[in-house]
């Protein structure tokens, strides 16, 4: 899908244009190869700069072409809104020497829908720098918000897992474990393309572009610290519960062995008493049952007793 935007220099408004003019925002969501060779003919970058982009599992990085810089960072998406589940994808910002911007992505991405609907402030399709980094700083903020709606999981969770240990909790703590991870790669990535955005080598900033970008950085530091503390707090809670799950099933199997030696004793006992063997007056007494019966019953209370006091029942 191919649309056009331009703010206009009179109101200052972001409206969708037909025809692509210098100083436009070129923005390119899952394209076909025909929208792809109408920007790359348009725009005079490489064709491949855009079908690169085609690939999910580019990594972010800033590369340089004779006439255009591509921007590549990961941001993230929303897989499953029941379950809060994410994954991150690349979103590639191309900016070319002859005042073009484009944007491309394989998914249709709710971080660009304030830009496309001019809700930014400042944001002017002619200031291609600071379009970059207000970018990269709502990407830093959609991770952010992210990171709540995963911490709110980690909670809901947990509060499960206090009533039921069952596969279902512990499969859900896998997938925040695996969104936690995927951010915190992405982020870092992330990070490391400001780094050398800041170093003023790959695109000129102005000084009002600069204190936009360190807000960035700080944006992004947070995101990763919240990221290493999310996931800290995750495996804790897992080898908590792994460690309780372990002493429950000790617990279930001392009390089992408990049991099985305290109904051992009437077994053994009529076992012996059973055998072929001369039994003395106790053979000629008309109460005989009743009295192997109740040694039995007091030499099973015996063991039960001494086994309680160390704890085997």
């Amino acid at each position: 899908m191919l649309k056009i935007y331009k703010t206009s220099k009179e109101d200052k408004k972001v409206k969708k244009i037909k025809k692509m003019v210098a100083d436009c925002w070129i923005d390119l969501t899952a394209p076909t190869s025909e929208e792809i060779d109408r920007v790359a003919a348009r725009t005079k970058i490489d064709k491949d700069l855009l079908t690169k982009m085609l690939d999910t599992e580019e990594l972010p990085r800033v590369e340089q072409e004779d006439n255009a810089t591509l921007i590549v960072i990961d941001i993230p998406y929303l897989t499953n809104k029941k379950e809060s589940k994410y994954r991150t994808y690349p979103l590639g910002i191309i900016i070319t020497n002859n005042n073009y911007v484009i944007t491309i992505s394989v998914k249709k991405t709710t971080l660009l829908n304030e830009f496309r609907k001019g809700r930014v402030k400042d944001f002017r399709t002619a200031k291609k720098t600071r379009f970059l980094i207000q970018i990269l700083l709502k990407a830093a903020s959609s991770y952010l918000k992210a990171l709540k709606e995963v911490n709110i999981d980690i909670k809901e969770t947990e509060e499960m897992l206090k009533k039921t240990t069952s596969n279902k909790e512990l499969l859900d703590m896998l997938e925040i474990e695996k969104t936690l991870v995927y951010f915190m790669t992405s982020l870092k990535a992330n990070d490391a393309v400001l780094e050398k955005l800041s170093k003023r080598i790959i695109l000129p900033l102005y000084e009002d572009d600069v204190d936009l970008l360190e807000d960035a950085v700080i944006e992004y530091k947070q995101a990763i610290e919240m990221s290493g503390i999310y996931k800290d707090i995750l495996s804790s809670i897992s080898n908590t519960y792994a460690t309780v799950i372990s002493n429950n099933l000790n617990v279930a199997m001392k009390f089992l062995a408990g049991i099985t030696i305290v109904l051992s004793i009437p077994t053994i006992i009529s076992s012996f008493l059973g055998m072929n063997v001369p039994l003395g007056s106790i053979s000629k007494n008309p109460n005989a049952v009743i009295i192997l019966l109740l040694v039995s019953v007091l030499v099973s209370l015996i063991i039960a007793i001494l086994l309680k006091k160390k704890d085997m029942l």
